[in-house]
């Protein structure tokens, strides 16, 4: 697809095999946005160079020059590089006193270890209750779902993403529309396993009689859980007495976690996103941040407390099996990462979806963008950071339309859907970064490639050793037919359940899916929901995928979906629990029905 020097593509083809030509007002205004003028042909040049280098090769190189590795370590070349230099993030500095280079040195593939197959859950975290739950699923309900699966054969529990909102009484239900995603939710957190709660403390048995009184509706309330924790943790933090354990983790988070406790602290203060803030506030550098962190010293300590609280619960919860976390595709413009990364973000801009004939309007996800050339010039440290962050303590990670890797549909400030078009990335790279932040974290790697998709993609992301994510619902083969490089399901937290399909209660399923469901299954549509979810999955696990998963949602036969696409206020999106708490999940006869079914694939 041609483009311009900024990536702006000339047009796209729609889903119906239509061209768009990209409009010269549209293509104006993303290079305005992307801090150029309307009418300059490219985009200005890096100051630091970033030169990517495929781990084992020796390079030549135009002139001497000296090499800090990222440990720093020290080493000379004169014409070639070494050839045994160690994956990682080093820096090789010219002497003839040229601009340093970020010399990045990536494997081929992914990790994807030889021999992979398992099975495992797909769970909305905050939906998975137990009864010691504060109205919301938390890490030490991921660590029990994680023990019993692990018992019953299973290798891995995905999970949504677990990213941070922005703090105040008004919490954001998606977890795909994060303050940040390099940080995490303190709703998550178990307070009964915070340092220094005890239950013989009134103000805290309080909390977790009222905590626990919120299980009886199944609604989540984000907002009355936050004003139940909150206080809680507050009250825990003015007894903490210090642990090296959290100086030791501050001391790592350095000044990305120190610049997010600042955010946070400050948005206790101010209302709406950062770009309402006063000014003095709008900079993560400026003095007015400063002296803001200077007068609120213990608060700033106090939101990295949570982040060390959170870290420490969630390896907990990865010490009883393999997690697939999962990584949102953006984050609000509003927020921790679009503050502290405001110089590489395109503003105004959103991200979404041309019109198509699911979506007369197309879609605008209302997610800031970064900048293509911007993002180089950094180093590419905004994404090296967020994918390690999601990568902590998971065995897989999902990352959420991996076509972004490649492209994303741009729509202008003042523009709608129709007006958009797509801007190309350097997918090469980014796959790269990907690669070597895998292979570090010895982590598999699922791209989810639904929806249209260009050939060239999926090739790509087969050859790097990403799994592809593969769906009955989608699939005209069965699922024997499915490819093994894949992680595969019947459905996902976007799409109808096996039950909404079965009891047409779900008004906006395809009409075709309760036939696939019988081919699938061979049942009769007089079966019982249970029944349909116990066959689907039977043969669902006849597939030679390396991961199988199912959702807990299909296992206890719900029949609304997690989200509906398109919709915000008119349905609980993001806050429905399941019908049962974790202790009779597990006793369940179709959830162990399931899991039998997973345990014998390839049997």
């Amino acid at each position: 697809m041609a483009r311009d020097a900024w990536g702006i593509e000339d047009g796209y083809w729609d889903i119906a095999g239509q061209w768009h030509d990209t409009p010269e007002p549209t293509r104006r205004a993303l290079r305005v946005a992307m801090g150029g003028l309307a009418d300059v042909a490219d985009p200005p040049p890096a100051s630091r160079p970033v030169w990517f280098v495929r781990h084992g090769t020796a390079p030549m190189i135009e002139r001497p020059a000296d090499l800090v590795l990222e440990d720093g370590t020290a080493l000379r070349a004169t014409s070639e590089l070494p050839p045994d230099l160690p994956l990682g993030y080093h820096d090789l500095l010219p002497n003839d006193g040229g601009p340093t280079t970020r010399l990045i040195v990536t494997p081929d593939r992914c990790h994807l270890p030889d021999g992979l197959r398992t099975w495992g859950w797909s769970a909305q975290l905050y939906a998975t209750r137990s009864r010691s739950s504060w109205g919301i699923g938390d890490l030490a309900d991921l660590a029990t779902l994680g023990r019993w699966t692990a018992d019953r054969g299973g290798g891995v529990v995905g999970i949504n993403p677990l990213h941070a909102a922005t703090p105040g009484p008004r919490q954001e239900p998606s977890p795909y529309f994060p303050s940040s995603r390099r940080f995490r939710s303190p709703l998550y957190l178990r307070i009964e396993d915070v340092p220094g709660f005890t239950a013989d403390d009134d103000t805290l048995s309080v909390a977790q009689l009222a905590g626990r009184k919120l299980n009886e509706q199944r609604e989540i309330d984000r907002d009355a859980v936050y004003g139940l924790k909150l206080p809680a943790l507050e009250l825990l933090w003015s007894r903490f007495a210090g642990d090296p354990r959290f100086d030791a983790f501050a001391a790592r988070g350095g000044s990305a976690l120190r610049q997010f406790g600042a955010f946070c602290a400050i948005a206790e203060e101010h209302e709406g996103g950062w770009h309402d803030w006063p000014s003095e506030y709008r900079r993560p550098d400026s003095a007015g941040v400063a002296r803001f962190v200077a007068g609120h010293h213990d608060r700033v300590r106090f939101h990295s407390w949570l982040q060390w609280l959170l870290d420490a619960q969630l390896a907990n919860a990865g010490t009883e099996i393999s997690l697939l976390g999962d990584l949102a595709i953006g984050f609000d413009p509003g927020g921790a990462d679009s503050w502290l990364w405001q110089d590489v973000v395109a503003h105004g801009v959103r991200v979404g979806a041309p019109p198509d004939s699911f979506n007369a309007d197309g879609q605008d996800w209302g997610l800031p963008p970064f900048v293509p050339w911007k993002l180089r010039a950094v180093g590419y440290e905004p994404v090296v950071q967020t994918l390690r962050a999601a990568l902590e303590h998971c065995g897989a990670l999902r990352i959420d339309h991996v076509m972004g890797l490649f492209r994303l549909f741009w729509i202008p400030a003042d523009g709608s859907p129709a007006d958009g078009t797509y801007v190309r990335f350097p997918d090469s790279e980014l796959l790269d970064i990907v690669a070597l932040e895998s292979t570090r974290a010895g982590a598999v790697i699922v791209g989810e490639d639904l929806g249209t998709v260009e050939d060239e993609v999926r090739d790509q992301l087969a050859e790097r050793g990403v799994l592809s994510y593969r769906l009955v619902w989608f699939e005209e083969e069965g699922p024997r037919d499915f490819p093994a490089q894949a992680l595969a399901a019947v459905t996902t937290h976007d799409l109808p359940t096996i039950a909404g399909v079965w009891r047409h209660s779900d008004a906006q399923a395809d009409a075709d899916l309760e036939d696939r469901l019988v081919a699938l299954t061979g049942l009769p549509t007089s079966a019982s929901p249970g029944q349909v979810v116990v066959a689907a999955h039977q043969r669902l696990a006849e597939a030679p995928s390396v991961i199988v998963m199912a959702t807990l949602d299909d296992a206890l036969c719900v029949e609304e979906r997690p989200n509906l696409p398109g919709t915000t206020t008119e349905r609980p999106n993001w806050s429905l629990a399941l019908p049962e708490p974790l202790e009779a999940l597990t006793q369940d006869p179709v959830v162990l029905e399931v899991a039998d079914a997973f345990r014998g694939r390839g049997d």
